[in-house]
């Protein structure tokens, strides 16, 4: 029988007593939306109708159900000690197994918001390299991470539709109390942070059309760019359809399942007609591996699970296969 009890976790703008920082969960859990439209939405005070419709559907199945706003990111983990199991005799502390703690629903408006509790997930329970358990699974730095329901708070296009979930709360509330689970990939670099969905790295100029730079790409063997040509944009995807540019797909057969890392380079091809005359397109080169390097040449702006940030030196993301779950009808 699943859990009686369920937690509905939501992310709101407060500032954050220890640090003095702000933000959804500080540290970029609202990413592009602090200070817009949708984050006063998000950070509105009382729960949301979704949330509320969520709890409602919970309640009438026999369930009890919790409603947690969390402003920061310790808050966040004040939610997920629920989700401990006991210390193991290395002195690790590991999630319980399932079915022995509240079930999670996390309300999130966009993937920055679920990342920032997977990403605190992470942080948790990954342990420090000196003190890798030999019960680790091959290929991963961190335990199989709790489920987590996911209940979209808006209509765009996220990681939630990407991966077939449901999107209204008594859907939502109905997979949660079914229990079942998928496993999903999550990526993790080497600047302390993760990625759940994708990033796009590459900017615009003033017209609003790509910035070209340069920079050298590399998955596993293969090198996607050498730092010699023009690079319009970059995806690093975990599920189909990330990132578009001039209507062309980066990566379409992306697939948050597949346990690896698909790349995807957009370059400027200049061509001549039988008249002289220039033409450019875009060639798309791609890649799926393990791993991803990116060196830039200069400072690069990119965005990761819809957080803006500027990349001034090499970033390496590698994949962590099933390492997280979602609850799924």
């Amino acid at each position: 029988m699943p859990t009686k009890q369920m937690i509905i976790l939501s992310l709101a703008a407060a500032p954050d007593a220890e640090s003095g920082a702000t933000g959804c969960g500080v540290g970029g859990a609202c990413g592009s939306l602090c200070g817009g439209e949708m984050t006063a939405r998000s950070c509105a005070s009382g729960p949301r109708v979704p949330v509320l419709a969520c709890q409602d559907a919970l309640a009438a199945a026999g369930f009890d159900v919790e409603l947690i706003t969390a402003t920061s990111d310790r808050e966040i983990d004040d939610v997920l000690a629920r989700l401990d199991g006991p210390i193991r005799a290395d002195g690790l502390t590991w999630p319980t197994a399932d079915g022995e703690a509240p079930a999670l629903i996390v309300a999130v408006e966009a993937d920055s918001q679920l990342r920032a509790v997977v990403r605190r997930m992470v942080r948790r329970y990954a342990p420090p390299p000196s003190k890798r358990p030999k019960d680790l699974s091959d290929g991963r730095t961190l335990p199989d991470l709790p489920a987590i329901g996911v209940l979209p708070m808006s209509t765009q296009t996220d990681l939630a539709d990407r991966l077939g979930l449901p999107r209204e709360p008594a859907d939502v509330s109905k997979a949660v109390a079914g229990g079942r689970t998928r496993r999903v990939d999550l990526f993790r670099n080497d600047g302390g942070s993760i990625t759940v969905h994708g990033a796009l790295l590459g900017g615009v100029d003033s017209t609003g059309q790509a910035a070209p730079w340069a920079g050298v790409v590399v998955v596993d063997d293969t090198t996607l760019a050498d730092g010699r040509e023009p690079i319009l944009a970059c995806a690093v995807a975990n599920a189909n359809g990330y990132a578009h540019i001039d209507e062309i797909a980066l990566a379409p057969q992306a697939d948050a399942t597949s346990g690896s890392i698909t790349v995807a380079v957009a370059v400027p091809v200049i061509t001549r007609s039988r008249f002289g005359r220039e033409r450019v397109h875009i060639e798309v080169r791609r890649a799926s591996g393990r791993a991803v390097s990116v060196t830039p040449r200069a400072d690069l702006p990119f965005i990761d699970d819809g957080v803006a940030g500027v990349l001034t030196r090499k970033r390496s993301w590698w994949v962590e296969p099933g390492a997280w779950a979602v609850y799924v009808p």
